[in-house]
């Protein structure tokens, strides 16, 4: 795994790092080096090539800077000029820089490959309002234009289970391949939290709004077929009981997409990025006997995992538990 670098004049780096593991996790291989006012340049070389030494991987790095020039920049650079042709570079980091990167490092191997690729959602971050102070822009053609207020209801286009709701697999991969007009979170708790709601409702990638609703809204907006015509959504939960509450209120949902359910106390982990407890496996079979399809992958690309077997091993290990 590409290691990463955070640094920055002054605590910035800690910050953002902190503030990446709210929406993406926490994550391994990634260090934030901070230049104090103590501190001189060769105190920074110094954290830096600490921060490096404990990366699984020291060929491939990324060091995502906050000022092209200062001086977390230049001491990167110094460090670079050995390693140009594995070693990357980005200065003016910022949230959504940082996200796609994180997302970047589960299917990309080089720090040159998510140096590059992280550029546009660094640059379409940066936005105002009013929206009127936006430079006139020509519009991209892949840019979708909403159709809101028009007869019929939504194209559930994808459904998905995922403890980390929108975050960067979500907001590339899965955008690019289903082609949303909208994500909506189906969350009570992330509802009521403004913090997580607000970040959500940032972090979606342009041409696409993204939503937080409560379980019961969103089963009332299923129903809803004079104002979603030709709205394509992709709807986001963080578990499968929200999903069964969505169903069984009647938001006409054939396929689950599962990607990640975290881990934590009580739970068994039958494969990498999935953990069940007993409430989770029935919550599974009953959507099974409903007639939903499970379609087990965290990045399209994938191949599909078998969700039988799944949950026949995390069954097996809670009985071991017990």
């Amino acid at each position: 795994m590409v290691g990463i670098i955070l640094a920055s004049h002054g605590e910035f780096a800690q910050g953002i790092l902190q503030s990446g593991s709210m929406i993406f996790g926490e994550q391994e291989n990634v260090k934030a080096i901070a230049l104090m006012p103590s501190q001189g340049p060769d105190d920074l070389k110094a954290k830096m090539k600490e921060a490096i030494a404990s990366f699984d991987n020291q060929d491939e790095v990324l060091f995502l800077v906050d000022l092209w020039g200062g001086t977390p920049f230049n001491q990167a650079n110094a460090l670079f000029e050995e390693h140009k042709d594995k070693w990357a570079i980005v200065a003016g980091l910022n949230l959504p820089m940082l996200i796609e990167a994180y997302g970047a490092r589960l299917s990309m191997e080089s720090a040159h490959e998510i140096a590059s690729f992280i550029l546009t959602s660094a640059k379409e971050g940066i936005k105002v309002k009013p929206e009127a102070l936006e430079p006139v822009t020509a519009k991209p053609a892949s840019v979708q234009q909403s159709n809101a207020g028009a007869p019929g209801k939504f194209e559930y286009v994808l459904a998905r289970i995922d403890s980390r709701l929108l975050h960067g697999q979500v907001a590339t991969a899965w955008t690019k391949a289903m082609n949303p007009t909208r994500i909506i979170v189906v969350s009570d708790d992330v509802s009521r939290d403004k913090l997580r709601k607000n970040l959500i409702t940032q972090a979606a990638p342009p041409g696409v709004k993204a939503h937080v609703i409560p379980v019961d809204h969103m089963i009332k907006l299923a129903k809803d077929d004079q104002h979603f015509g030709g709205q394509r959504a992709m709807l986001l939960f963080e578990n499968p009981q929200d999903v069964l509450r969505a169903v069984e209120g009647g938001v006409a949902l054939k396929t689950i997409n599962v990607g990640s359910m975290a881990h934590s106390i009580g739970k068994v982990q039958p494969s990498k990025v999935l953990a069940f407890n007993q409430q989770d496996i029935d919550t599974f079979n009953k959507l099974k006997k409903a007639g939903l399809n499970f379609d087990v992958r965290k990045v399209p690309n994938d191949s599909k995992g078998n969700m039988d077997e799944i949950l026949k091993k995390a069954q097996d290990e809670l009985a071991k538990v017990k």
